[in-house]
């Protein structure tokens, strides 16, 4: 069994429902046919980040535990210095240390205009398709900072 396929199956069971502990965690992967020893499962654990809450091992990107985001507006509003169309592209400068926040606020508005961002520490790379959609995002994330 190799380790992907092993981590996988670890990440779908507690991606299903907590696990416990790693004696129910090996007694699931057994029940699938994966046998796996104490320590490998305690390595695999550690690779893959799985926490331990209060109802047992669980992802940290699970969507239940992640802590929402503030609104887009309000992130665009107090980070967001400039933004500049450059063709189907817009370069968004931020404060320091804020553009991933805010680019992922902006990704999870899934506009049509956006196809996507690159984020580094305090500056944004959005495509768009086309030039006048870039002209268009442009415009609502100018109405956001006035």
């Amino acid at each position: 069994m190799s380790k992907g396929v092993r981590q996988r199956a670890i990440l779908e069971l507690v991606g299903e429902a907590p696990v416990g502990n790693q004696e129910d965690l090996q007694r699931a992967l057994s029940k699938r046919g994966i046998k796996v020893g104490q320590a490998t499962l305690s390595r695999d654990i550690h690779d893959l980040g799985l926490v331990k809450t209060g109802d047992g091992y669980t992802h940290p990107m699970n969507p239940a535990l992640e802590p929402a985001l503030p609104s887009v507006s309000r992130l665009v509003r107090e980070f967001v210095l400039q933004v500049r169309p450059a063709q189907n592209q817009l370069v968004i400068k931020t404060t320091v240390g804020s553009a991933q926040p805010v680019a992922a606020a902006l990704d999870g508005e899934d506009w049509p205009e956006a196809v996507g961002s690159i984020a580094g520490d305090d500056t944004i790379l959005m495509i768009c398709p086309h030039k006048k959609a870039a002209a268009k995002l442009a415009g609502r994330i100018q109405e956001m900072l006035a």
